[in-house]
Parts: C-alpha cells; sequence; structure tokens
C-alpha cells in the first residue's frame, strides 16, 4: 500500500511539475537551433542572428520579424546581423521567425526603452562561419517575476498534497 501512495506522489509531482512549462516554449520545438543575440535592443540597434547547423538545417535560412526587414543566412554560414528599425516600439516583443529545410520555430526580440545616440554603421550581412558562438546572451530578459512566483506557489502546493497524501493512512493501515 506505501508503494502505491509513494507512486501517487511520484506522478503528481511529476504531472505539477511538467505543466509548468509554457505553452509558446512546448510547441516552439525544431530540429535546428537558433537565437537572437541579445535579445533585448534598443529601436536602430544591431542584432546576431544566429543558426546551429545540423542535419535538419543544411540550406538557407530565412529569418522574418516586423522589428526589421527579412534576411536569409547562407548554407555555409551560420549567422547575420541585421539593424533593428529605427520605429520599432519601445517595450514592444516582436516575434522572429527561423525557417530552414521545412523547418521553423519563433523566438523572442524585446525593444528596449528610448534610442541610440548615433545611427549604428550598416555592416555586411555576410560573415565567415568563424569562431566560437558560445553563451545565451539575455536569457533572463524574457522572464516575468510574476509567472515564476506563480509557478513555484502552484509546484510547492503540487507537493503539499503529494506529502499530505503519501502520509494520510487509512483505517487498514493503522493496526
Amino acid at each position: 500500500m506505501r508503494a502505491i501512495c509513494l507512486a501517487s506522489a511520484v506522478l503528481l509531482g511529476a504531472g505539477a511539475l511538467t505543466s509548468c512549462v509554457p505553452a509558446a516554449d512546448a510547441a516552439n520545438r525544431t530540429d535546428f537551433g537558433f537565437n537572437v543575440l541579445p535579445s533585448t535592443v534598443r529601436a536602430g540597434g544591431e542584432i546576431t542572428l544566429h543558426v546551429t547547423r545540423n542535419r535538419a538545417c543544411r540550406g538557407e535560412a530565412a529569418v522574418d520579424s516586423p522589428a526589421f526587414d527579412p534576411v536569409t543566412i547562407p548554407p555555409d554560414e551560420s549567422w547575420t546581423t541585421v539593424v533593428v528599425d529605427w520605429d520599432a516600439k519601445p517595450g514592444a516583443v516582436y516575434e522572429v521567425e527561423f525557417e530552414c529545410d521545412g523547418s521553423s520555430g519563433i523566438a523572442r526580440l524585446t525593444i528596449a526603452g528610448g534610442r541610440p545616440t548615433h545611427h549604428p554603421a550598416r555592416h555586411p550581412t555576410r560573415h565567415p562561419n568563424k569562431g566560437v558562438h558560445a553563451g545565451e546572451g539575455g536569457t533572463l530578459a524574457g522572464f516575468d517575476l510574476k509567472e515564476i512566483g506563480l509557478g513555484a506557489a502552484l509546484i510547492a502546493g503540487s507537493l503539499g498534497v503529494a506529502y499530505h497524501f503519501s502520509r494520510r493512512r487509512t483505517d487498514g493501515d493503522a493496526g
């Protein structure tokens, strides 16, 4: 009987943890990696768009967003830079869609308040594939403290309920 209670508590805890995954992230699974660096930038600022080349993304990668003009990353390269439009709204979060060899995914780009004091010089959008592309840069930018608190409360509550049910004894167990 104790094994059944323990199994129930484990399953309830696992269910609570898996239900805390944001639906957008769960639906945003692709066969290739991609990111926007930095994920928060001012209007008129420059960002780097990166795709991870593997079996699922060998061809040309197309990147599109309302925050900048559409670009492509050639098959022999893994990144490019673009300049965010000057009319991008401060505080807005734009979707950046990556598409490669029939697979696609969406990253987020947040526009910071204010504007840069100078216009950045246009750099070529094609770069050789050299060097290490390490780090995730700006991964904490998308966190909302309310959502984190709510998730923590749900997990704590479900663990408390699981503990309560695993410790509760029936009349047949007491003797």
